[in-house]
Formats: structure tokens, C-alpha cells, sequence
């Protein structure tokens, strides 16, 4: 018989437990708040996050697994909602983070669609497509949400 979520959550390590829960509670603030609130006000508000140093060593790896399980139990978590988060919780860990979108054109009607990632020292955290990101059209890095 296949363990219930409440049972596999209840069998990770404190750590991992502390960080799904605050990548939940962090992703569905992003989400909530992108209803109300401009994305560069929202940034703003989820960059708070950083300003206490984590209690542990948190690894940008655990922290795009915390927010893959989180984008799950958050509803409509699209990409940017999940960029924000893994941004700010990269931060609280005190690693650097740098959002990025990109765009490309789709579809018969050549419709433009976004795409937003995290990445951090080079590698994608936060946001990777299975097909990759090579026909994405990268817009400029965004400024840094404490600038």
C-alpha cells in the first residue's frame, strides 16, 4: 500500500519538512499577491523573505525540489509565481538569484508566450522546461529586488 502524502511528509528530515512548508507558504503568497499587487512590488514584499539569514545550510538544489513539491499543492503556481519564490527563498539561504524571463513565439498564430526561471550561479533552479530554454528569446536580467 502507497503511502499518504501526510505520511511521506512526516518521514523527511526536520529541514526538508521547514522548507516545503515555507516554499508553500511563499509561492502561494507570490500567487495571491500577483492578483493585487505589480510584479516589481511583489518582488519587493517576497525579498522580506531574505533579510534573516537562514538557520541551516540550504542548498539551491532543496530549495527548486521545495518548490517543484510546492507548485503542486498551490493552485494555478504558473512560472512567475514559482520564480519569485524560489528567488526569495534562494536569498533567505544566501545564495545569489537572478530572475529571468524569456519569451518565444508559439503556436499557428505565432502568439508570443513568456517564460519565467531562477537561476542561480549559472544553473537553473527554479523554472527548467524539459525541452529546455534554447528558443526562448532572453529579455535583459532584472534588477535585483532590493536595488
Amino acid at each position: 500500500m502507497r503511502a499518504s502524502w501526510l505520511e511521506r511528509f512526516a518521514r523527511l528530515p526536520a529541514g526538508d519538512r521547514s522548507l516545503l512548508v515555507r516554499s508553500v507558504l511563499v509561492l502561494g503568497a507570490a500567487r495571491v499577491t500577483l492578483w493585487l499587487l505589480p510584479r516589481r512590488v511583489v518582488r519587493r514584499l517576497l525579498a522580506r523573505v531574505g533579510r534573516r539569514p537562514a538557520p541551516e545550510e540550504i542548498t539551491p538544489e532543496r530549495i527548486g525540489w521545495a518548490i517543484d513539491l510546492a507548485r503542486r499543492i498551490v493552485p494555478r503556481a504558473t512560472c512567475l509565481p514559482q520564480a519569485l519564490a524560489g528567488e526569495a527563498l534562494l536569498a533567505y539561504a544566501g545564495h545569489p538569484a537572478e530572475l529571468r524571463i524569456g519569451v518565444i513565439k508559439s503556436g499557428e498564430r505565432k502568439l508570443l508566450e513568456a517564460h519565467a526561471w531562477v537561476e542561480s550561479e549559472g544553473r537553473i533552479v527554479v523554472g527548467d522546461l524539459p525541452q529546455g530554454l534554447t528558443e526562448y528569446t532572453f529579455m535583459p536580467p532584472l534588477p535585483s529586488p532590493r536595488d
